[in-house]
């Protein structure tokens, strides 16, 4: 990922990923795989979704599919490390982080679609955060994969954050004051204890 992508991503996350939260997830490679194809598929999910709810919007609809073809060919992508590494697939229980962070998007429209881009764009922009930290620090050949993932992320971020202004731009709505709301929140979940580690998970519980 390029210097300005790294500095354009933590421009909108208010906290780094927290050192336990990498120790964990590198002595865990098997669950944190496992997770990473479950988020993939959730991501493709709600790009899926979004092209349903705002179907009037056609330009938004064909960015939204290239974006949900994408997750899809990630989601091949860590299934084949899968099989590859010879891990037993396993049906996870879903995190607390993105059900939470959707909890705080308003109900109303216009207001609502922009909540749900900036949404999509803080996800994005964490996983974006945890790939380039994930490759510089577990072992291969996970760390290929993660390495090979992040430039991605970061476009799939940025892509959410465009349709977000564009949005708020079209309805009037304060783009910015939203973005304290739901980063401030994402950053709470981020560094908060959380007893079930996943992908997205916050500061492991000890003990």
């Amino acid at each position: 990922m390029s210097a300005a992508a790294v500095q354009f991503t933590h421009a909108l996350l208010r906290t780094q990923t927290p050192t336990s939260w990498l120790e964990q997830a590198c002595s865990l490679p098997d669950l944190l795989l496992i997770d990473h194809a479950n988020c993939e598929k959730k991501a493709a999910s709600t790009a899926l979704s979004l092209m349903f709810a705002y179907a009037e919007d056609l330009d938004l609809t064909e960015r939204l599919s290239r974006l949900a073809r994408e997750e899809l060919r990630h989601y091949e992508q860590v299934v084949k490390m899968i099989a590859a590494l010879k891990i037993k697939p396993e049906r996870l229980s879903p995190g607390r982080y993105a059900a939470q962070l959707r909890r705080s998007v308003t109900s109303c429209e216009p207001q609502r679609e922009v909540d749900l881009m900036i949404c999509g764009a803080l996800i994005e922009a964490r996983s974006c955060e945890r790939f380039a930290v994930l490759g510089q620090r577990i072992d291969a050949p996970l760390n290929g994969l993660f390495e090979g993932l992040h430039e991605a992320e970061a476009r799939h971020y940025e892509l959410y954050l465009a349709l977000a202004r564009r949005a708020a731009a079209r309805t009037k709505v304060d783009l910015e004051s939203r973005i304290d709301v739901l980063a401030a929140l994402e950053a709470q979940l981020i560094t908060s204890p959380d007893p079930v580690f996943r992908f997205h998970s916050g500061v492991p519980v000890v003990g």
